[in-house]
């Protein structure tokens, strides 16, 4: 049985027992996954994915025992946003993926729970905020709406920006992976400020359309009586 991504599920693959009860005490914490089901191994995952349709899916690195890290992120993408807790070294094979926009990377170093925390956190946000938007219509935005989508989305992404590019001009003082991800972090602003651009267009295009399809009615309409 499909279970609705309102019931919030995040599916933990994880091996290692102590680190599935770290997770387990972080990510159960109220007003966060209301289920977190745990799988060890990469079969047992993918078999209740199917199952469950969670709304992310947590991929331990070592679960995957020989399958190929990049092959098991894209399968499970197909139902998820995914994120990886990976080697420090492995990274960089993530980026293509990472810039999709579909999976979030977590380097299996230090004290990283609480960042596993907060990718948790960001991901059900945008599941609900997903499922309050799925009615709404286009006839049902503001006139100004474009103007109001690129404000608020341009002006967080022109601080993203500039100070993900303040960091890269020093990129002597960072380490590879560091500077990686900065420029993976410029990518995705540039191609989101993008996607805005165009849909803003779309959507004044598709307004100006009804707006003249309307008035025509308007001129054609037979007055009564």
């Amino acid at each position: 049985m499909t279970v609705a991504s309102s019931d919030r599920i995040a599916l933990l693959g994880v091996a290692d027992a102590g680190l599935a009860r770290q997770l387990l005490v972080e990510l159960l914490r109220p007003g966060r996954a209301r289920h977190l089901p745990v799988v060890e191994s990469f079969a047992q995952l993918r078999a209740k994915v199917e199952r469950v349709s969670p709304v992310v899916i947590f991929l331990d690195e070592p679960i995957l025992n020989g399958h190929s890290l990049e092959t098991a992120v894209r399968l499970l993408t197909e139902t998820a946003p995914v994120v990886v807790l990976a080697r420090a070294e492995r990274q960089g094979e993530l980026g293509p993926l990472v810039a999709r926009g579909d999976v979030d990377a977590v380097a299996r170093a230090g004290d990283f729970v609480p960042l596993v925390a907060g990718l948790n956190e960001r991901r059900l946000r945008a599941a609900e905020h997903s499922d309050s938007n799925a009615g709404t219509q286009w006839s049902e935005l503001p006139p100004n709406f474009p103007e109001i989508l690129r404000h608020e989305i341009n002006n967080p992404l022109t601080g993203i920006l500039g100070n993900a590019e303040m960091l890269l001009a020093h990129r002597d003082r960072l380490s590879a992976p560091a500077a990686k991800r900065l420029e993976t972090i410029v990518d995705l602003a540039v191609r989101l400020r993008e996607s805005i651009r165009q849909l803003s267009l779309a959507w004044e295009s598709n307004h100006q359309l009804r707006v003249s399809q309307r008035r025509s009615s308007d001129e054609w309409r037979v007055p009564s009586g």
